[in-house]
């Protein structure tokens, strides 16, 4: 930890709530409030602003304990402050008084503990209690240079990032060292925001994604599959949170999985040839993740019909149905 850290030191920070951010109340009024386990997070991140100008080159603060009380509401788009200041200083834990402020109405108030940690060593210890399917996820944004990849081809000009999903010979299927290399892109997108500001996602060969790699699947064990669906899952998730927009560029199939990484993409732009599905079910399984986001772009009743059918619907129909913006031909696909 650098010098100057003080007893009375404040961080502060402002959300605006959002309806990710509320619960509703019970009865008949459906009102909605800031949740308690959001006003804990903003206060907690608040100290981590108070700390963040001490904090050497591969240092962060993590948070070790939290005590609130949680009295008064806000309903969204209410701008709501927390507030940290620093009581105790004990080495490398920091303590603090913490309040949520909206307007001058008290939210909540309590005490938080932060201790400070090396980076790499939270990253070693996770990578040691991940079973073997690859490298631990850590979406932690990562400022250093672009990582080498196997399974990905990813190239940087004019701060426009393509990302071609680089297994053709199994129609670019996404397998653990493709999820892990994912993994590892989503964190240095993450930590470079000035220098790409938009990202492109393509497939190599005739596909743009067959969804997971089955014949991998099957050599895992149950417990080994589960986790990596869960990583992939959150893997996914990420690309709605990157700071750059991603643009799905669907060059053929996008089945599965595939499709997955297709609608979590904002803005999704097909060939003629390219086909959708989700075709989980004939394999008798339930799509394991991604439905929330497929249920918002082509509403309930045709999210259903991909998932429990299991037929590809063309390009065409997909536009029909909002799954993507546009449909062109596939040479003028990388122009556009």
């Amino acid at each position: 930890m650098k010098p100057g850290l003080s007893i009375g030191a404040v961080g502060t920070l402002t959300w605006i709530v959002d309806a990710s951010m509320v619960i509703t109340l019970g009865g008949d009024s459906r009102a909605t409030v800031f949740s308690t386990p959001n006003m804990i997070l903003l206060m907690e991140r608040a100290g981590r602003e108070a700390l963040r100008p001490f904090l050497e080159p591969g240092e962060e603060s993590v948070g070790t304990e939290v005590n609130i009380q949680h009295v008064g509401g806000a309903g969204i788009g209410a701008a709501v402050i927390g507030k940290a200041i620093v009581t105790q200083i004990d080495g490398r834990r920091i303590s603090f008084d913490i309040e949520a402020w909206a307007g001058d109405r008290l939210l909540g108030r309590g005490t938080h503990t932060r201790a400070l940690v090396q980076v790499s060593r939270i990253i070693e210890n996770l990578q040691k209690t991940t079973e073997d399917t690859g490298r631990a996820m850590t979406l932690q944004a990562n400022t250093g240079s672009l990582p080498e990849f196997k399974t990905l081809l990813v190239t940087v000009a004019n701060r426009i990032a393509t990302v071609t999903l680089n297994r053709p010979r199994s129609l670019n299927a996404v397998n653990v060292e493709m999820t892990s290399e994912l993994e590892m892109l989503v964190g240095w997108l993450l930590g470079h925001p000035q220098e790409v500001r938009v990202v492109l996602l393509t497939g190599a060969g005739v596909a743009f994604c067959a969804g997971d790699d089955v014949k991998e699947l099957k050599s895992l064990s149950a417990d080994t599959a589960r986790t990596l669906s869960l990583r992939q899952a959150e893997m996914y998730l990420a690309f709605e949170r990157l700071p750059q927009p991603v643009i799905a560029l669907i060059n053929g199939d996008a089945f599965g999985g595939g499709c997955v990484a297709a609608y979590s993409a904002d803005l999704r732009i097909a060939t003629h040839s390219a086909r959708f599905a989700m075709p989980e079910i004939r394999l008798g399984w339930p799509p394991g993740y991604g439905i929330a986001q497929l249920t918002a772009l082509v509403g309930k009743s045709r999210a259903l019909e991909l998932c429990l059918m299991g037929e590809p619907i063309t390009s065409a129909r997909a536009l029909e149905w909002g799954l993507v913006n546009e449909v062109v031909s596939g040479a003028a696909l990388l122009k556009r």
